[in-house]
């Protein structure tokens, strides 16, 4: 209300500088003028649906924009004076931010990456490009096991809850995921209207607290799962394990995010900071696990099953594998979560320094599974950081079969990352439960952006493909993925990681792995 208030109140003293300029100075009809266009201004600002900050901060809030025009000139004023050593590397929020608002995405001058720098990474294109397919690749997503299989986009809606998002940011990801044909993963927070609302298809994220499907003491409640996932847009089911950016501890909803609508939906006290447990109560070793997303599989009349976890020790990812030969049964789909992954409630030294990054986590459950011969019946998700097309082809190239992002969307319906997500008052209404402030993102502007942003991402990511020689995503291999190690030395992903064969672990363990291998337990997640 204070947004009206304050545009209220500047009518009114345009009002009063009017009635002075009348009886008074001159001076008075300048200032009455001028306010008068601020009014107009703030008027505008109010109900226009394009900008969520003008709609919460008329008048103020076009200095963000004057802000942001200057960005570019202010860069090269580093850039010219070399203050930081390097060049600046080109804005990732700018892309999705152009392919949003269906701005073109070619730009002068070239790279602004420092091609000798360590680490920089590149795709081997092909003197013999191929013709782009006409519609994106989409992957299958179902084992032997389900009967519901469902094809995944290559780049999909990333896990966030109702809680961490308002519920305007969650209908217009799902009114974008309906209009864009890609998956909406909802976050552990539960299954809501604004999840299905849009009509768009949905993953439902199943955490430890089993928020949507808990009795009352917080355990799994099978008939409230079954009942729930009956809806006609729920395509699969995620089960998360971990977190990238917060690995090993259950997620935290500040007590002020805890409004009693999502107390009601998550089954927990109204106001009060909302945990979920570090650990699940309805299984405790691999084999358990298994059997219990063979359970859920069931339950959910044969849809897709899988899990999401932030890969730690790989004798825990071989003691998984060994519990699915075992059952003879195996999930659908892994997500591998990496950890660089975003949250808005983790201490800092969880998102710093705990977990494996994206790259070696993919990496690894891609060998796992190949070396155990599970690799054909699941399927694997990469989420960590994905935004461009070349980042789609990259976490391809290291073992995924599609991508999810979640910086990227939120930054696409009007996210300005200004890191107040844990406070309530994000300013563009994306990351808080205050109805006030979520009133100024608009739906069907901020779904058609989302839509924009996915659907010219995916294309991005198909003509790299096409460059790279290849239209079926199967056919990209690590060769095509080169590092620079050194300043004189650079070497592609199939010569820095070792990649195994189908099987090569039930027959002969490489050394590198044999010890690994050797301490899995089927029933354990302690290396024996």
């Amino acid at each position: 209300m204070l947004r009206f208030f304050v545009v209220a109140a500047l009518g009114l003293v345009v009002v009063a500088a009017i009635g002075l300029a009348t009886f008074g100075w001159w001076g008075w009809w300048v200032a009455a003028a001028v306010l008068a266009l601020l009014l107009v201004v703030g008027v505008y600002d109010l109900v226009q649906r394009r900008h969520s900050v003008l709609r919460n901060y008329p008048v103020l809030g076009h200095m963000r924009y004057l802000l942001e025009s200057l960005r570019p000139e202010l860069q090269q004023y580093f850039i010219e004076r070399n203050f930081d050593g390097r060049p600046f590397d080109r804005d990732i929020r700018s892309i999705v931010y152009e392919r949003a608002k269906g701005i073109h995405g070619e730009l002068s001058f070239g790279t602004e990456r420092d091609v000798e720098e360590i680490g920089y990474e590149f795709l081997v294109h092909s003197v013999a490009p191929v013709p782009e397919p006409e519609q994106p690749p989409r992957v299958m997503i179902g084992g032997p096991d389900c009967r519901h299989p469902y094809a995944m986009s290559l780049l999909n809606v990333s896990s966030m809850s109702f809680g961490a998002l308002s519920g305007n940011a969650l209908r217009a990801l799902n009114a974008a995921a309906a209009r864009g044909g890609f998956a909406h993963d909802t976050g552990e927070g539960g299954l809501t209207p604004y999840h299905l609302d849009g009509g768009g298809d949905v993953i439902w994220e199943i955490g430890s607290g089993y928020f949507g499907a808990r009795d009352n003491d917080g355990r799994f409640a099978p008939d409230q799962f079954a009942d729930k996932a009956a809806h006609p847009h729920v395509k699969a089911i995620s089960l998360k394990l971990s977190q990238g950016a917060k690995p090993g501890i259950g997620g935290v909803l500040p007590a002020a995010k805890v409004s009693a609508e999502i107390a009601r939906y998550r089954g927990v006290p109204a106001h009060e900071k909302c945990v979920s447990p570090a650990a699940h109560t309805a299984f405790h070793t691999p084999r358990e696990l298994v059997l219990f997303v063979a359970q859920l599989r069931e339950l959910a009349d044969g849809k897709p099953v899988g899990f999401k976890l932030c890969v730690g020790s790989r004798v825990d990812v071989l003691a998984i594998c060994k519990a699915m030969r075992a059952e003879s049964t195996t999930p659908d789909f892994i997500v591998v979560d990496g950890a660089e992954g975003g949250t808005a409630a983790a201490p800092l030294e969880y998102e710093d320094h705990v977990g494996l990054p994206l790259t070696e986590g993919l990496i690894t459950m891609h060998n796992a599974l190949v070396g155990t011969g599970l690799r054909d019946r699941i399927k694997i998700g990469a989420s960590g950081k994905v935004a461009a097309g070349n980042d789609i082809v990259k976490r391809l190239i290291q073992g995924a079969d599609y991508t999810n992002a979640a910086r990227a969307m939120m930054m696409a319906i009007g996210c300005i990352q200004a890191q107040l997500c844990h406070t309530n008052k994000c300013p563009v209404g994306v990351a808080t439960q205050d109805p006030k402030r979520a009133r100024a993102l608009d739906v069907g502007d901020k779904s058609q952006r989302a839509q924009r942003y996915q659907a010219a991402t995916v294309a991005q990511a198909v003509q790299i493909m096409a460059s790279l020689g290849v239209s079926d995503p199967a056919d990209l291999t690590p060769h095509m993925l080169i590092k620079r190690l050194t300043p004189t030395h650079i070497r592609s992903y199939a010569e820095i990681y070792e990649w195994l064969e189908p099987g090569q672990l039930l027959a002969e363990p490489p050394p590198t792995w044999a010890d690994d291998w050797t301490a899995a337990d089927p029933d354990s997640f302690r290396a024996r």
